[in-house]
């Protein structure tokens, strides 16, 4: 079976599934606080920051480090779980599909799944911004050239941290102790961007970029800034690294 026809037959085993519900929950979540305290984006004028750019950050800001993560991890092991429910990944062992395309395959389908969240993310965002230019009697939405810039690095920077959480889901049959991993794994992030080896650790790495733009927006705050240098190289490593781990592990507890 070719790649396409076999990433065609993964989205429809995630039709039914639930993960799109759970993703747009936390979209919706994460950004009513935001709506309701919406008065709040005019205290950091000071800081050089209009209201505008602080309701877009500190929105993103708040995805980024906990809630977007949070829903890849699970979304990562429900992905995983399709294929152990009801034995189904001994069925697909036996079709002459080889197991590392599957499990790329599955990857391919994680992605979209963090590419769709970052866009009903963004959409949210609109809404939101709409809700409070009404109420505030000020203009929250900024140009979508502007946003769709940010979530782009957003979405890429989430690339190794992906691959890890794959990982995970792939070598740990236990889907509870893949979660809480997982989970245990995003909250030290706003701790490690504060350090200078912050690019050895992805789940740092969304955090990290949009802090960075937050300290671009500040004219009087200062934050750090991305170095691309050693973090690409750093993070091709990361990535690479889990990926072939995933690909040799996939399915090889269900072969013995």
């Amino acid at each position: 079976m070719n790649f396409l026809p076999l990433l065609g037959v993964e989205f429809q085993k995630i039709r039914r599934s639930g993960i799109f519900i759970i993703l747009f929950a936390s979209t919706v979540i994460l950004w009513i606080p935001s709506i309701v305290n919406s008065e709040s984006n005019f205290y950091m004028q000071a800081e050089g920051v209009s209201p505008e750019h602080n309701f877009f950050i500190q929105g993103f800001m708040a995805m980024s480090w906990f809630m977007f993560p949070a829903s890849m991890v699970v979304g990562t092991v429900l992905v995983s779980q399709t294929e152990r429910m009801n034995k189904g990944i001994l069925k697909m062992l036996a079709l002459p599909v080889g197991t590392v395309r599957l499990c790329l395959a599955k990857f391919v389908v994680l992605l979209v799944l963090s590419a769709a969240q970052v866009l009903m993310m963004t959409g949210m965002y609109y809404i939101g911004a709409a809700i409070c230019s009404v109420t505030r009697d000020y203009d929250f939405i900024l140009p979508p050239l502007f946003v769709m810039g940010k979530i782009s690095i957003l979405f890429l920077s989430a690339i190794p941290m992906l691959s890890f959480f794959w990982m995970l889901s792939v070598c740990i049959q236990t889907p509870i102790f893949s979660i809480g991993i997982g989970l245990a794994s995003i909250v030290p992030s706003v701790l490690v961007i504060n350090t200078k080896i912050w690019f050895a650790y992805p789940m740092s790495y969304s955090f990290f970029v949009i802090v960075a733009e937050y300290g671009k927006l500040a004219t009087n705050l200062d934050t750090a800034q991305v170095e691309f240098v050693p973090w690409i190289p750093v993070a091709v490593v990361i990535s690479m690294t889990c990926l072939c781990v995933s690909c040799l592990c996939f399915g090889r507890a269900e072969r013995r």
